[in-house]
């Protein structure tokens, strides 16, 4: 896929992030395929907010949340901003890397995929190792989700998942926190996109260096699994049955 100027908004949910936001935008604005940056400070205290003040390139804009909302919340008005024909979800700190774009891209640019996720678990170049257990519970919620939307991903939690634009306006998106990657999945499934996966490289960060998804995260991030997929599997019946009772 060649590169084409303005074609990827790029929604960068963003909680204190000092130590790697200049980095992480830096990479963002050398992509070709950078049209515009959304950056949504979630409420930060430790000086991002003030680094983010500091931008005038034209392709950035930065959105700043009053109180600390989640990163579910900072997506959700990332996605009510952006306006290019591709979007993409792009972590602050440095875990995932912007010249994996290409691959993600090419699908929707080919016009076969509405959506494409960036998976973590296929083997590929070399790449920091994981925590063993936060690798297991993802696995674990994954397998959990693609019984109940009917898709085979292999990583449902990854942050790279990117949309053409008239997906992210069809998503009546609710969750605040980290359960936004599985309520995008189960709507996404619900409103029968084509979803496609590519290989990414991936830097694990440790909790010392602001890993911030915890165990209570993930016992929630269960909870919306099974809401929002049993909605994809029980709505259509439902429907169904309400056609079947007014006819």
């Amino acid at each position: 896929m060649s590169a084409s100027d303005g074609c990827l908004s790029v929604v960068m949910p963003c909680y204190n992030e000092a130590a790697t936001i200049d980095e992480i935008i830096s990479r963002v604005l050398a992509s070709p395929f950078t049209g515009e940056l959304i950056v949504v400070d979630d409420g930060s205290t430790d000086g991002t907010r003030r680094r983010l003040s500091q931008y005038d390139d034209p392709r950035v804009r930065v959105l700043l949340q009053p109180e600390n909302r989640g990163k579910g919340a900072a997506v959700r008005r990332g996605f009510a901003e952006a306006s290019c024909e591709f979007v993409v979800i792009q972590d602050a700190d440095l875990e995932y890397d912007p010249g994996d774009w290409e691959a993600l891209l090419a699908p929707l640019a080919r016009g076969d995929g509405d959506v494409v996720y960036g998976t973590r678990m296929q083997e590929g170049p070399e790449h920091r190792v994981p925590y063993y257990w936060a690798m297991i519970c993802n696995r674990m919620l994954t397998r959990l989700s693609n019984m109940l939307t009917g898709l085979w991903l292999a990583d449902v939690a990854t942050c790279y998942k990117a949309f053409r634009l008239e997906v992210v306006r069809s998503l009546d998106l609710r969750e605040n926190r980290f359960g936004i990657d599985t309520e995008i999945t189960a709507k996404v499934a619900a409103g029968g996109w084509r979803v496609w996966e590519t290989g990414i490289s991936y830097t694990s960060r440790n909790y010392a260096e602001g890993k911030k998804i915890t165990w209570k995260d993930g016992l929630a991030v269960f909870v919306c699994i099974v809401r929002y997929g049993v909605s994809v599997r029980v709505g259509p019946l439902i429907q169904s049955a309400r056609t079947s009772r007014t006819s």
